[in-house]
């Protein structure tokens, strides 16, 4: 049960690691990094030409299962993790019934063990229905293996149970995490306030609403020295307010997701459902300032808001069409194009927004090749152009706006636990 990863360029933020190197696994478990040691027997894979990085961990996933699997469900959701060269996902508790109890969590965990090509963890319901009124069963949820709670998709609108939220997931080390947005101040719009909208004469969405609802929970945060997660920053606004707070020593992470430093509101021009979204996409100005924030660490991590649709559902009126976009597979691909070709981001640094920070803020024993660890990797050449067709994307969904992009880095080789999911940049079957 060995396998010798050779001619690599081995990158692992959590030891330092960015140099060429052998790799060794044995038993599922990284068995060493360099140096000398005995492969004798082992399968043989040659990375000469790629970098050799932890698996990825994308802790802002939608599967859709259960209740909605005419969208997504954990075995397609999971093969589209895999060909994007995640190896860890978690995905967010609106699903029908809600993730807010023991029963659904314990589901999907179960059956991604059995059937997914990823792992699975659960996030849970801050409130009981996503409802905003009454906080969920956190603890049993925890001990049932959820990774972190969240509202995503609604915004937990009322103050005080914020701050209970935050306060009873402290107690067990869970993680909130905040979907900011003032539905007030939203107003049921349906994009970026500012000329796009005003030319396609569409109800417009404020930065306010978002950037409101940052200022709240990093207040609340402060008050009470807890620890929140705000998800998918889309606005120089929010990077600001997050930036001034972590000087202050609040306990405030955040994340964006590729969309939001790639593409402009210009994307919806045409009425284009693909790239409707929440939060919406921004302006130039809000583009640069998430790259400025991506690198000088403002941003902890990078991770996509999976959100699969039906044809249906975005084949449309684009007010009624739904908000999201799938992002699995061509998450890796965009952030090597527009962060590292740019020299905003190195490719270490890349990894370390992918992989090891959302594996920390998770407390998942992930995102590192150190000895003894998992080994979950991504083999990938950074130099090799691809071209994204949607047609061909392995979600049960195509609501991409990203047909045609030119990428670069499509996975070759993943390992899942040290075993080849991916091989030659095709699945394995179980």
């Amino acid at each position: 049960m060995k396998i010798l990863i050779k001619n690599g360029r081995v990158i692992d933020p959590a030891n330092g690691i960015d140099n060429a190197a052998d790799l060794l696994i044995e038993d599922g478990k990284i068995a060493a990094v360099g140096g000398e040691f005995d492969a004798s027997g082992a399968e043989v894979i040659d990375a000469s030409g790629k970098i050799v990085a932890p698996g990825l961990v994308d802790m802002h996933v939608h599967l859709r299962d259960p209740g909605q699997e005419y969208k997504e469900d954990i075995i397609t959701g999971t093969t589209a993790a895999a060909y994007g060269g995640v190896t860890s996902v978690a995905c967010m508790p609106n699903t029908d019934p809600v993730c807010d109890n023991e029963a659904v969590v314990s589901y999907i965990i179960n059956k991604a063990k059995t059937k997914g090509y990823a792992d699975v963890y659960p996030v849970g319901a801050v409130s009981k229905g996503l409802l905003g009124k009454e906080l969920s069963q956190m603890g049993e949820m925890k001990f049932a293996g959820a990774a972190a709670v969240s509202d995503d998709g609604r915004p937990v609108w009322d103050s005080s149970l914020m701050r209970r939220a935050l306060e009873y997931a402290g107690m067990f080390d869970m993680l909130v995490i905040s979907h900011c947005e003032d539905l007030a101040l939203a107003d049921d719009g349906y994009m970026n306030e500012g000329p796009v909208a005003t030319a396609m004469g569409l109800r417009p969405i404020s930065r306010a609403a978002e950037e409101v609802m940052v200022s709240r929970d990093i207040l609340i945060a402060e008050a009470i020295g807890a620890r929140v997660h705000i998800a998918h920053i889309s606005t120089k606004g929010s990077a600001e307010l997050i930036r001034r707070a972590k000087e202050r020593g609040v306990k405030v992470t955040c994340e964006t997701c590729p969309h939001y430093f790639t593409l402009t509101d210009r994307a919806c021009e045409g009425f284009n459902t693909n790239a409707k979204m929440n939060p919406p996409l921004r302006s130039d100005e809000d583009v640069s300032a998430i790259k400025e924030a991506l690198r000088d660490g403002t941003i902890d991590c990078i991770v996509t808001d999976h959100a699969p649709h039906h044809i249906d559902e975005k084949n449309c009126e684009f007010g009624y069409a739904k908000n999201g976009i799938v992002g699995l597979e061509t998450s890796l691909g965009l952030g090597i194009k527009y962060l590292v070709n740019e020299g905003v981001l190195t490719m270490s640094e890349l990894i370390e927004k992918m992989s090891l920070n959302p594996a920390r803020l998770l407390n998942i024993t992930k995102g590192t090749l150190s000895p003894g660890a998992i080994a979950d990797i991504v083999i990938f050449d950074p130099e090799k152009p691809w071209t994204v067709d949607i047609n061909k994307l392995h979600s049960k969904s195509k609501n991409s706006p990203y047909d045609g992009f030119e990428l670069f880095g499509k996975p070759e080789y993943v390992l899942l636990g040290g075993k080849i999911i991916i091989d030659k940049g095709e699945l394995i079957c179980r």
